[in-house]
């Protein structure tokens, strides 16, 4: 019996395996003509992807905001001199072996 749930296992498999080759590749090829039209008649991913007019067609205006946060991030990245880790001084010893093994 243990047999013939191995033969039933592998071709289950192998079907498996070929019908996801077959699927994918007519998906694909269905997914490239709708695609193909959906260029043809203005619905593409490019641009704003809700809108099919450009955002100066419909007199939308951005906000330029960058300008304000890139300001804020730099302030923030700057980190005062008083906090500086100090030394360790358990380090020392480690200094001491990485001299010795340099020198030898």
């Amino acid at each position: 019996m243990s047999r013939l749930t191995q033969i039933l296992q592998n071709s289950f498999i192998r079907l498996t395996a070929f019908f996801s080759v077959v699927l994918r590749n007519i998906f694909n090829f269905l997914g490239n003509i709708f695609g193909f039209f959906g260029k043809l008649f203005g619905l593409s991913n490019s641009g704003s992807g809700y809108f099919l007019e450009p955002d100066s067609a419909q007199g939308i205006k951005r906000e330029t905001t960058q300008e304000k946060i890139e300001a804020e991030v730099t302030k923030a990245l700057e980190t005062p001199t008083a906090y500086r880790r100090r030394p360790n001084p358990q380090m020392d010893y480690y200094r001491k072996m990485a001299q010795e093994v340099k020198k030898s």
